[in-house]
């Protein structure tokens, strides 16, 4: 399965999202996490890695005759202190968008041969995604769509106004919301979209996925950490379970996610009860 991560408008932690999903995702296989941010990679500085392997030695093993290995991608991970295999995208935006125009330059991308294998979660980091961003055929290949954003006015209404054409890039697109304001319901009844859960502030579980060592702060024990497995249970049942019984689900502990802090919106909504 090939899951892409992204935003419509800001840097609302999409890195920071996808990676913690990598860590608590469902199931016995461990995800393979990629760094596709048009405006290049964080892992590297974080965790203090070597810039090789990653996503630059990947592009460049796809120009010659091993594009077409389906194991090409794990050729090219790095392992993270907790285990989680990732791809990591170079600093500099020059490089990654130069390495993202070799990946999703006609046939399939390594990510998606491997995603295509038997037992295979590719989570893809494509950053703040837009029309023009070398990410979007990755976000077109995958086989779902995570829109992470934040609940806030300002927000949701440059969301409201793109959410249009993100969904013409994916068939199952879905919210993860970061942080306090409208509830997941509101959200979920205001855009259209599903929601699969809240991903709280929490600075130290993020300062655990940044490279900072914690004994008391382990992924698992952060609020962060808790979830970001409820949201990948969440999203895992929902996208399997939408392979034979359609979309309209009701999703597992999303009610403990749930504020109420307004009441129901009609469309996009704001706090002053007008409509972007």
């Amino acid at each position: 399965m090939l899951i892409a991560v992204c935003s419509l408008k800001g840097s609302p932690g999409v890195t920071t999202l996808a990676t913690a999903l990598g860590a608590r995702w469902p199931g016995q296989e461990s995800p393979i996490v990629v760094e596709a941010d048009p405006a290049g990679g964080d892992l590297m500085v974080r965790f203090r890695l070597p810039d090789t392997p990653g996503l630059v030695s990947l592009a460049a093993a796809a120009r010659g005759r091993g594009g077409s290995d389906p194991n090409l991608l794990t050729q090219h991970t790095q392992f993270l202190p907790g285990g989680l295999q990732v791809v990591l995208g170079p600093v500099g935006a020059e490089q990654a968008r130069a390495a993202l125009s070799v990946l999703t330059a006609g046939g399939l991308s390594p990510m998606r041969r491997a995603a295509n294998q038997p037992g295979v979660t590719v989570i893809v980091d494509c950053g703040r995604a837009d029309p023009d961003s070398p990410a979007v055929p990755i976000i077109r290949s995958a086989d779902a769509m995570l829109l992470v954003a934040r609940p806030h006015d300002d927000e949701l209404a440059h969301v409201a106004l793109k959410v249009q054409a993100a969904q013409r890039w994916s068939s199952r697109p879905c919210f993860v919301l970061v942080g306090d304001g409208y509830s997941t319901t509101e959200v979920s009844q205001a855009i259209g979209i599903p929601v699969m859960g809240r991903i709280p502030r929490d600075d130290k579980g993020a300062a655990v996925l940044c490279g900072h060592r914690s004994a008391r702060h382990r992924p698992a024990k952060s609020a962060l950490g808790r979830a970001a497995a409820k949201v990948a249970m969440n999203a895992f049942a929902h996208w399997h379970a939408a392979d034979t019984r359609g979309p309209h689900l009701r999703l597992a502990g999303t009610e403990t996610l749930v504020s109420t802090e307004a009441s129901p919106p009609t469309a996009a909504p704001t706090r002053n009860g007008t409509t972007p």
